[in-house]
């Protein structure tokens, strides 16, 4: 299996390789190609259920493979184990590891005899593999996290420059096209479990 940091490398590479085979642009205009192209990842985490409390958040059950994906221009997708997973929290993950810029999430909920899922937006540190849960530490950035509920859903920050979870208009988060409380997948609004389009 492919780290994510060489997948990043060597995506990184191929879009570069193309760059210069397909054009006859001047090297500024290449290099500024290549940088407008870095792969921002981002991640999914999907559980048969939560337990929260104050402080943290339980992934109970959570699934074994952790799901990622990549916005425009480069459309890509795939998954990694949980402990490969777990390495973006190290230095092994590079000086933007998630430790040390700890990541926005949004957590959908689905909770019994409610219309809609709930949502809520959030800052994720200090993951912890107890068994086959997963639990953070947390603080809420918008909405107001479940005590309990059924299958859940984490959308989580993405590695990579640019783009990103939380307030915003490309990312996993508030925003109007990424997943979130105001539009956007999973949200009111469009795109993959939102209302309309």
């Amino acid at each position: 299996m492919i780290k994510i940091r060489q997948f990043l490398a060597i995506s990184a590479l191929t879009v570069s390789l193309i760059s210069v085979s397909t054009t006859f642009y001047p090297v500024k205009a290449q290099e500024q190609k290549t940088e407008e192209q870095k792969v921002q990842l981002m991640f999914v985490q999907t559980a048969d259920d939560i337990k929260t409390d104050n402080k943290t958040i339980r992934l109970v059950n959570v699934n074994p493979q952790t799901l990622y994906f990549a916005d425009r221009p480069v459309r890509l997708a795939g998954h990694v184990t949980t402990p490969e997973y777990m390495k973006e929290w190290t230095a092994s993950g590079g000086s933007d590891n998630f430790t040390n810029d700890p990541p926005n999430a949004t957590l959908s909920v689905y909770e019994k005899g409610q219309p809609q899922n709930s949502l809520v937006v959030i800052e994720i540190s200090n993951p912890v593999i107890d068994g086959k849960d997963l639990v953070y530490n947390y603080k809420v950035i918008e909405g107001k996290m479940p005590k309990s509920g059924g299958q859940s859903a984490l959308f989580i920050d993405w590695i990579g420059a640019g783009g990103g979870v939380g307030p915003g208009y490309y990312g996993v988060g508030v925003g109007t096209r990424g997943v979130g409380v105001y539009g956007g997948y999973g949200g009111p609004g469009y795109g993959v479990g939102g209302v309309g389009r």
